[in-house]
């Protein structure tokens, strides 16, 4: 359930759910030393200023992973929003999630603790940020 909360203009994030051809999907952890540190979340970051949901999304992937993504290759699965945390005045967030099944390279973990493969039914059992659960459960509800 969303919250209606009045904040400034968001800050907007972008995330991809990479599945391999066995349906498993990739999960980074998060740096200890940062907001939410050690909790499991699907990789991406935030979108830059002039910068489109996708181009966004690929440029990210890259820099976390080492991944090249073809813009094509991302479909929408959902969105989930609200305060930052942690909490900033007024701020608050929305993440959209795409999912990605064609890549090239091999995803190595650039920018976080640990990357790891997990089956989709085991997503929402993971210690994650509160707005990655929604996440999580409109990308399981595309999956069946």
């Amino acid at each position: 359930m969303i919250t209606l909360q009045r904040f400034s203009t968001p800050l907007l994030v972008v995330a991809a759910a990479l599945i391999a051809g066995d349906g498993r999907v990739l999960m980074q952890r998060r740096r200890l030393d940062a907001a939410h540190g050690g909790l499991w979340e699907f990789p991406g970051g935030k979108v830059e200023a002039g910068e489109s949901l996708e181009s966004a999304a690929v440029r990210e992937l890259e820099e976390e992973l080492g991944i090249a993504v073809d813009r094509d290759a991302l479909e929408p699965v959902g969105f989930a929003g609200g305060a930052a945390d942690p909490p900033e005045a007024g701020t608050g967030v929305v993440i959209l999630l795409y999912s990605c099944r064609r890549w090239s390279g091999d995803a190595e973990c650039r920018e976080g603790e640990e990357i790891a493969w997990y089956p989709p039914g085991a997503l929402c059992n993971l210690a994650m940020p509160p707005l990655d659960y929604p996440l999580a459960r409109a990308l399981l509800a595309r999956l069946v």
